[in-house]
């Protein structure tokens, strides 16, 4: 990978994994147009090209903790705090109750709970991922018509959410069913084509959540998401990428890093006035397009 495709994969992976239009198919074409580890063997080139994809997003990893740096102190400390204290027999001033065993009525505060609610959240893309590790990074999940269905079936759910969510819950109160509901539509972005950020959004609103809410949510349950992955391909890219990956990797991440912030900054504003129509639309759009240039032979679903 030369400096030039990492600036290229770096700002493309900054401005779609925020966005719902799916960084990973993005990043898919990116890769392709670029010639990224062009003449490598078809499942070695997947796996380096997945391993590439994990570590850059380290990057938008970085633009996430930046971005919600005192939100994430402070669930930190709430959290911390809130369990000692219910160690101690004591209850936070205000905030969520959580039943024990015991059928405790002691209270978590806000930003306590919302840290529970990440943790209970990030649990089925953690069990799924790393059941289906293999399957991920191998060919099947670069295909492009998997890449176009995926993006028009989410395109389609985040429409049914748009007219049926009635958008009417902040963040301060969301429930574990809230967790449970956008946790397991984080296992569906997965799936290339699909977005992460696209399917978490879609079940805050089906959950009742406001567009920001859902953003917000979805900004914060995707930090162990990211982390994880990231982590764990960095380990693996070690041994699968070619030599001289490293600088160029450095300059990816932090390319994606810079842009992925102002992603968040732009989404959060525009979702405060805005539907995600315009998002949808571009999905529909994509997606199509994908699925016309496979029929007609113009693109191979599988790059050799």
């Amino acid at each position: 990978m030369t400096v030039l495709q990492a600036i290229i994969l770096g700002i493309v992976q900054g401005l779609t994994e925020f966005i719902p239009i799916s960084s990973t198919a993005h990043l898919v074409f990116a890769s392709r147009m670029v010639g990224l580890y062009n003449g490598v063997e078809a499942t070695l080139k997947a796996e380096q090209t997945t391993a590439t994809i994990a570590v850059i997003q380290l990057g938008t990893l970085l633009a996430v903790l930046v971005y919600f740096a005192r939100d994430i102190i402070n669930i930190t400390r709430a959290f911390v705090v809130d369990h000692v204290a219910l160690i101690k027999g004591r209850a936070s001033a205000s905030g969520n109750p959580i039943a024990n065993a015991a059928g405790s009525d002691k209270k978590l505060s806000p930003e306590a709970w919302l840290g529970w609610l990440v943790i209970i959240g990030s649990i089925p893309v953690a069990a799924v991922g790393l059941l289906f590790k293999h399957q991920i990074e191998g060919t099947f999940t670069k295909n492009l018509w998997i890449i176009a269905t995926m993006m028009i079936v989410v395109a389609i759910l985040l429409a049914l959410a748009e007219l049926v969510g009635k958008r009417n819950r902040s963040i301060t109160n969301l429930k574990i069913g809230d967790a449970l509901a956008v946790g397991f539509a984080q296992v569906l972005a997965l799936i290339p084509g699909s977005s992460r950020s696209g399917s978490t959004i879609m079940a805050g609103l089906f959950a009742g959540q406001t567009r920001e809410t859902a953003a917000r949510f979805s900004f914060l349950l995707s930090i162990p998401a990211i982390a994880a992955s990231g982590v764990l391909e960095l380990k693996e890219a070690i041994h699968k990428l070619p030599d001289g990956s490293y600088l160029p990797l450095t300059v990816a991440t932090i390319v994606s890093g810079v842009v992925g912030y102002a992603s968040i900054w732009f989404l959060l504003r525009f979702l405060r006035r805005h539907s995600t129509g315009v998002f949808i639309v571009y999905r529909l759009v994509v997606g199509a397009a994908i699925i016309f240039a496979l029929l007609g032979g113009y693109i191979s679903a599988s790059a050799g």
